[in-house]
């Protein structure tokens, strides 16, 4: 019988190999805005003068080369913040909520196609404020704020994805929550009000609130979780200082 087991257990991992040779590695990985983010090749070659990344931010859209033969795409708006690393991974510096979307490197070897592709799906959660009580607005790092202002903070998540918002929530692959610093859902204070809306590409959060006296250096964050694992957050912390810092 164990040796029927061993047998059994073989040929599934030789059938997870057969079909990741085929489909290739996939990848996702989740950064908020701001920072910096490193997309894995898997590379199996001594350099990256074969190496191509290509990007895509909707389904059936034009790809556009990112990178090519080892060299960046110069006339690509990003190209500043893009680098290849020595194992032919890809960095994007100060990610935007732009930068969202497919990315697939592939290797060649004498013209021929090296190995599987590395499929990598980035998710970019961005948080935007609104100074409802005044005609300013800004998803800059800082804004002005003052006790009695109204303040609306939304919070997006940017996916390539070909399901709904509503159908990844409903799924429990993805879900967002605006919490506290003690990490308590906001939804169950009714000082906020928390409302969840979508598109195809967009996941939106959004906090409304009143500012108080006592909110001064209070932090509030967005989390993501993606199958019941956080996976990034922002923090939004007042400042009656004369400013608000989210990071």
């Amino acid at each position: 019988m164990a040796d029927k087991c061993d047998l059994c257990l073989l040929g599934l991992i030789i059938l997870s190999s057969l079909l990741t040779g085929i489909s290739g590695v996939k990848d996702h990985v989740f950064i908020s805005s701001g920072e910096n983010v490193r997309l894995s090749c898997n590379n199996a070659l001594s350099d990256c003068k074969s190496t191509t990344w290509n990007y895509n931010r909707f389904r059936h859209s034009a790809g556009v080369a990112l990178i090519a033969g080892g060299i960046k795409n110069k006339d690509t708006e990003r190209h500043e913040r893009l680098s290849l690393e020595s194992d032919c991974s890809l960095n994007i510096k100060n990610v935007t909520e732009e930068d969202y979307g497919f990315y697939k490197c592939r290797q060649y070897v004498n013209g021929q196609k090296q190995g599987p592709d590395a499929d990598v799906f980035l998710h970019v959660l961005h948080v935007s404020v609104s100074l409802t009580s005044s005609s300013s607005s800004s998803s800059s790092s800082q804004t002005e704020i003052s006790p009695g202002r109204s303040v609306t903070l939304s919070c997006q998540l940017y996916s390539y994805t070909v399901y709904s918002c509503d159908d990844r929530v409903s799924s429990g692959r993805f879900e967002l929550l605006w919490v506290n610093q003690a990490g308590v859902d906001l939804k169950t204070d009714s000082r906020y009000q928390i409302l969840s809306s979508s598109d195809q590409y967009h996941c939106i959060i959004t906090l409304t609130t009143t500012l108080l006296n006592e909110d001064n250096n209070r932090e509030w964050r967005c989390q993501l979780t993606h199958r019941n694992q956080l996976e990034t957050s922002v923090r939004y912390t007042v400042k009656y200082s004369g400013h608000v810092h989210l990071y």
